[in-house]
């Protein structure tokens, strides 16, 4: 049974999703949930779904970027993760931090990768005058939002659409991808899961 900590910034829609997907017969089962900070309100979420949380505020850190992920670090150890997975974790990652859990990071980021790496993803998409729009999960490298892709999920744009609009349709599209990506990836599988 792999072992998976998942790492929140905000309410933690995706990480709830993993979780309740993570029973059964699944291949894994959620030992932690981080958050970098304090108020965010899927810490509440994962307590009650008796999963472990743990905070490691970066505002404590005033730019030392090293000291707050060798904090992460100690923090996430002690529960001996085989996967971690970031679910709308706000905070870049650097090159040491991921070469720690080299081949174990994995993330899902709002856009259909290699496009619209970073923010501002659903805005871009209208912009650019674009059809479709979508979510990636991926492998996370020291390339911020590079790593190899393990799935995507595509929505069309409509003639209208603001991106909140946008966002909330991908939204339900993340919550469906995620949990195949990672079901596939603890047993080892990384062929890209593809949803229409």
């Amino acid at each position: 049974m792999k072992r998976v900590a998942i790492l929140i910034s905000g309410g933690g829609s995706n990480m709830v999703r993993l979780a309740e997907d993570m029973r059964d017969d699944h291949p894994a089962r959620p030992v932690l949930v981080l958050s970098n900070n304090p108020d965010a309100g899927g810490l509440a979420k994962a307590a009650q779904m008796g999963i472990a949380t743990e905070v490691v505020d970066h505002r404590n850190f005033k730019g030392d970027r090293e000291g707050f992920e060798r904090k992460l670090i100690s923090v996430i150890d002690p529960y001996a993760p085989d996967i971690l997975a970031l679910a709308g974790f706000m905070r870049i990652l650097t090159e040491e931090f991921v070469t720690h859990y080299a081949g174990r990071v994995l993330n899902i980021h709002p856009s259909l990768l290699p496009k619209y790496k970073g923010l501002h993803t659903h805005a871009r998409a209208i912009e650019a005058g674009d059809k479709e729009a979508g979510c990636s999960v991926h492998e996370v490298t020291a390339e911020l939002d590079g790593g190899p892709i393990l799935g995507q999920a595509r929505v069309p744009i409509t003639a209208g659409d603001t991106p909140d609009d946008l966002a909330a349709r991908v939204l339900v599209q993340e919550h469906k991808l995620y949990p195949a990506v990672l079901r596939r990836f603890a047993v080892g599988d990384k062929t890209p899961v593809l949803l229409p």
